[in-house]
C-alpha cells in the first residue's frame, strides 16, 4: 500500500456513504480477488483509498422464505455452497466450477456480480433464475433484475456511489439443469460459461432458458419461446431448429469476437467458442429428444 492510500472499514451504511462522499474516488473492496488479480507482488500496492465492506454485518445475512432465498452481497461463495439443497441447483453447479476452494473462501457473490470488465460466473444462473439485486445509495435503494444489471456491453448497471446489498433468488423448481464452463486455450482466463435450465410438467416442456456469459451476456429468447409447450421427448427437427436459431444469433458477432471473449485478448478462437456453445446446446437437447 502506498503512503497516501487509506483503508476504511465502516461498520454500517451511514459510515460508508459518509466516507465515500468525502472521498469520492475511493474503491469498494469486497473479497478483493479482482483487485488483487494477476498481481505478482506479495503485498498489494493500492494507489487509491479503499472502502472495505467486511465489517458491515447486514451485507453478510442469508434469509429464506417459501418463495425465495436472499443472500447478502458479502457472503462468501463457499458459504453459499455449504447451504446445500436450499440453493437452486443452477447456482450450485456454477459455484462449484469457480476457481479453487481457497479462492471461494475469499470471493464474495457481490464482488463476482459487480466485476466492471466482464460477466463472471454467477451472472449466468442468476439471470436464468430471474434473480433481482438490491442497490443502495446514501438516500435511496432500488431493485433491478439480474438481466437488466448485466445484459448490456460495458460495466454493470450500477450508478456512481451505489452498492449492491443483497441478491433475491426465486426458489422456483426446475426439472433439468446443465452447466458447462469453457477454458481459453493457452490462457489462464476462463472462456465463459453456459447454462441450460428446463421445466417439464407432465412431459410438456413448459420453460427453457439458455444463458451464456463471457464479456457479455448471450441469450436468444425467441428460441426459448419456440420450444415452450413442446412435448418431451423433443422431435429431432425441433432440436435442429433450436440449434440453427442459435447459430444465426451467434453469426451477428462474426468479426467482432472481442465483444464475446471474457478477457478480450484473442486467446480463444472465436469459431471454437461458437462451436463449443452450439455443441453444448445440441448435445443437451439430443439427450431429451427422440
Amino acid at each position: 500500500m502506498t503512503d497516501s492510500a487509506k483503508i476504511f472499514q465502516p461498520s454500517g451504511f451511514s459510515d460508508l456513504f459518509s466516507f465515500w462522499k468525502s472521498t469520492p474516488e475511493a474503491v469498494i473492496y469486497a473479497g478483493g480477488t479482482e483487485l488483487l488479480r494477476n498481481r505478482k507482488i506479495r503485498l498489494p500496492l493500492f494507489t487509491r483509498d479503499i472502502i472495505s465492506l467486511d465489517k458491515i454485518d447486514e451485507l453478510k445475512k442469508i434469509s429464506r422464505t417459501e418463495r425465495y432465498i436472499e443472500i447478502g452481497a458479502m457472503v462468501k461463495l463457499n458459504q453459499i455452497l455449504k447451504l446445500g439443497k436450499i440453493v437452486p441447483e443452477a447456482l450450485i453447479k456454477c459455484l462449484e466450477n469457480i476457481a479453487s476452494p481457497q479462492l471461494r473462501n475469499i470471493a464474495t457473490i457481490g464482488g463476482n456480480i459487480c466485476n466492471p470488465d466482464r460477466r463472471l460466473d454467477t451472472s449466468i444462473p442468476l439471470i436464468a433464475l430471474d434473480a433481482h439485486y438490491e442497490l443502495r445509495t446514501i438516500n435511496s435503494s432500488r431493485w433491478i433484475s439480474a438481466s437488466q444489471f448485466a445484459s448490456l456491453p460495458g460495466p454493470p448497471a450500477i450508478m456512481q456511489h451505489e452498492i449492491l446489498c443483497r441478491i433475491r433468488i426465486p426458489l422456483e423448481p426446475w426439472t433439468f439443469t446443465w452447466y458447462k464452463k469453457f477454458q481459453n486455450s493457452g490462457s489462464i482466463e476462463p472462456g465463459g460459461g453456459i447454462l441450460i435450465v428446463m421445466k417439464n410438467q407432465k412431459n410438456i416442456l413448459s420453460n427453457i432458458r439458455v444463458v451464456y456469459a463471457g464479456k457479455i451476456i448471450l441469450r436468444e429468447k425467441n428460441s426459448e419461446s419456440m420450444l415452450s409447450g413442446k412435448r418431451l421427448p423433443l422431435d429431432m427437427k425441433e432440436t435442429n431448429e433450436f440449434v440453427d436459431n442459435w447459430r444465426t444469433y451467434l453469426s451477428v458477432f462474426d468479426g467482432n469476437e472481442d465483444s464475446i471473449y471474457p478477457d478480450g485478448d484473442g486467446n480463444m478462437n472465436y469459431e471454437l467458442c461458437k462451436t463449443q456453445i452450439l455443441n453444448f446446446i445440441e448435445s443437451t437437447l439430443i439427450s431429451i429428444s427422440d
